[in-house]
This record gives C-alpha cells, structure tokens and sequence, in this order.
C-alpha cells in the first residue's frame, strides 16, 4: 500500500446565509475546481463555521419549507441545536455531537430551524452540511430519516491517549458505523489531543476529502491544513495520517463515486434534464406531501 497524498488545501470562501439562521461557506461544488463529479458521491458541502446567534425567542432562524430530490441531505452538529420536521414524518432535534440523515429519494419537503431553546439562549452554532447523492436505482426509492445521537455513533480510541475517532458511516479498523448509506461511505470525526495522531486506510479509488473544524493538523506529516480548510486527496494510495498540532475536531469523508449523470437544479439533483423536470411537475402537483411552515 502506498501513501494517499493531499492534491490541495483550500481556504473557506466568502460566507453566505441559507435561510437566516445558517451563515454557510460553500466548498462543494465551489470555484475551486471542487465540483460535484470530482467529489462523487458528496455534491454539496456547505459549512457553518462557528458563529455567535444573539437570543431571538420570538423568531426561531432558519429555513422554511422545501422540496428534495434524488439525494440525502446529512448535517452534522458541532455547536447549537437544530430542529427538522419533513413530510415523511421524520424529525427531531439534533444537538452538539448528533447527526442528521435524510433520504430524500423519491421526494420529501422538510425544513430547519434552530432549536426553540437555542433560539431562546443563543450561542454559539457550526454545523456541516453534506448532500449525499443517491445511484440511479434508488433515486425514486421512499424516503427515511436516521436521527443519529451521538451515544449511537462508535467512538474508537486513538493510541497513547491521542483521541477518538467517532464512526458515523463506514467503517474504521473494522468498526461499522452508526448510519445506513446506499453506496459505499466513510464519514468520521476524528477528535484528536494535541499530539494525537490517527492512521486512515482508504480505497484510492474513492474520493477523500477532510474538513479541520477545530484546531489545526498535520497531514502525512508534511502538509499543514489550518481551521476552517478543507483539504482533498488524490485518487493514488491508500493510507494517511493526521496529527494535531493542537486540540483538532477533523470531518473525513470518503466515498466510491457513482460515476453516474448528475442532472442538478435547484433542490433537486437526478440522472437527466427530463427527470429534474418531472420533479418540479411532481411537487408542483402536490406529490411530495404536506408539511407547514
């Protein structure tokens, strides 16, 4: 096996706001290069990075009601309190350390909004949001929803006191881990000391990527990847290291690309022009269900 080496480390771009409560910067697809085919299966990459909310109990922020396509939308919570409610009846509140993971195949309104109790106290808020594309063959499949606490997701620890490294899908030293996907994805946490060090050993067909959310690291010992940097690997090699040079939360992703049209408007992301079509006659008829604002 050889070394998986990092092609480039980007910096986060101008943010911008989804809704008013999510101030997001866009990595996936971006200007950089980083569009939807070079990092199949994971087509959107929208990160909150941490952002003071003031109180604002007479209002909860976020986004209203709207439709999905042909994909999975999964956030992943780092700071604050988000409450989704979608018309496939799933929902609930996600919190420090819980993720959220919505299967929208065949159709699905929902919408986000921060917590009432954290609207009521403010504070602090980061979070990831992933969209996660679906094959072919399960695009028009029925929705799920997987509300994913963090007790659930296996934490595997890191040698000599360096960490953990939490499983939220895949599979790390042979520990599954808590969410189902359709196609094969590593999505994980890794929570280093200062100091700590963590292995990866991942297909060099798949395509990998890391997020650094807290702290800074170091990359196969070369390469210095700052807060807030996104840093995407080529498609050679199999094993990477990351050390923390202080106190580090690290969001890897790694997934085998579908290799499959990507048709994409909007809130819908499907294999052709004539099925994202189909989609807005579908929702403009009323095929998604019903859910209030």
């Amino acid at each position: 096996m050889s070394v998986k080496q990092v092609e480039i480390v980007l910096a986060p771009r101008e943010p911008h706001y989804v809704g008013d409560g999510f101030r997001v910067h866009n990595f996936i697809p971006s200007g950089y290069g980083l569009t939807m085919q070079r990092m199949d299966p994971f087509i959107m990459l929208d990160y909150g990075a941490k952002f003071y909310f003031p109180p604002s109990p007479s209002k909860a922020k976020g986004v209203g009601v709207h439709p999905h396509r042909g994909f999975e939308t999964v956030t992943v919570a780092y700071k604050g309190s988000v409450a989704h409610h979608d018309s496939g009846g799933g929902g609930g509140v996600i919190s420090e350390g819980d993720v959220q993971w919505m299967t929208a195949a065949s159709g699905v309104l929902h919408k986000e909004y921060h917590s009432d109790a954290f609207s009521k106290s403010g504070g602090d808020f980061q979070m990831v949001q992933l969209w996660v594309n679906l094959p072919a063959k399960d695009k028009m499949s029925i929705p799920k929803y997987q509300a994913i606490s963090n007790a659930q997701i296996p934490k595997i620890p890191i040698a000599n006191n360096g960490g953990v490294v939490e499983v939220i899908a895949g599979s790390y030293e042979g520990n599954s881990g808590a969410a189902t996907t359709f196609s094969p994805v590593h999505m994980f946490n890794a929570k280093l000391n200062k100091g700590g060090v963590a292995q990866f050993n991942l297909p060099s067909n798949f395509n990998t990527g890391l997020l650094v959310i807290e702290g800074s690291i170091i990359v196969n010992e070369t390469e210095d990847v700052p807060l807030d940097h996104f840093a995407l690997f080529t498609n050679t090699g199999e094993l990477f290291s990351i050390t923390a040079t202080e106190d580090s939360v690290v969001l890897i992703l790694s997934g085998a690309p579908l290799r499959e049209p990507i048709a994409a408007h909007g809130p819908f992301v499907m294999n052709t022009r004539a099925e994202i079509m189909q989609a807005f006659e579908d929702y403009e008829n009323g095929k998604f269900g019903t859910l209030e604002d």
